[in-house]
């Protein structure tokens, strides 16, 4: 079953299909979670946008290493959802289609390479709340054995 989160698709707009894909990322007591400073600071699970032609394993790679600097391991699909927003960095209304993996972390290999965000760990307990997208706050209390 394909859930959708968020506010619901305006009749009016044309919206692009935009797939991603995200990792909640176990780093023992934390999560690897990025800061974005714009276009609005938010936590959130890092990933991001499928390049046309990339795989999406390889496009969670490659976002995970650009906004954490980090390497990720042992990834395992937990589902995924619909979501119909607004991207002010490019000007788009997408809905997006946004893959969610569980992984755990890696080595850490530089800083983040994509500028506004940060890498930061926190606690399980305070992702559930301070994770900005309500879907990936649901993946991550069913990670956790809170929601089913």
């Amino acid at each position: 079953m394909n859930r959708r989160f968020g506010r619901a698709p305006r009749p009016d707009i044309a919206y692009k299909t935009r797939p991603g894909v995200y990792a909640i990322i176990d780093a023992g007591d934390a999560i690897l979670a990025t800061f974005q400073e714009n276009p609005w600071p938010e936590l959130q699970l890092p990933g991001g946008g499928i390049d046309p032609g990339e795989h999406p394993i390889a496009a969670l790679h490659r976002e995970v290493m650009e906004e954490t600097g980090y390497r990720i391991h042992g990834l395992r699909r937990l589902g995924m959802f619909h979501r119909f927003t607004y991207m002010p960095d490019y000007d788009l209304y997408a809905q997006k289609l946004c893959h969610i993996y569980a992984a755990r972390v890696g080595p850490r290999l530089s800083d983040p390479t994509e500028p506004g965000h940060t890498a930061v760990f926190l606690p399980w307990v305070d992702a559930v709340d301070k994770i900005a997208v309500s879907g990936d706050r649901y993946f991550l209390r069913r990670l956790m054995g809170l929601a089913r």
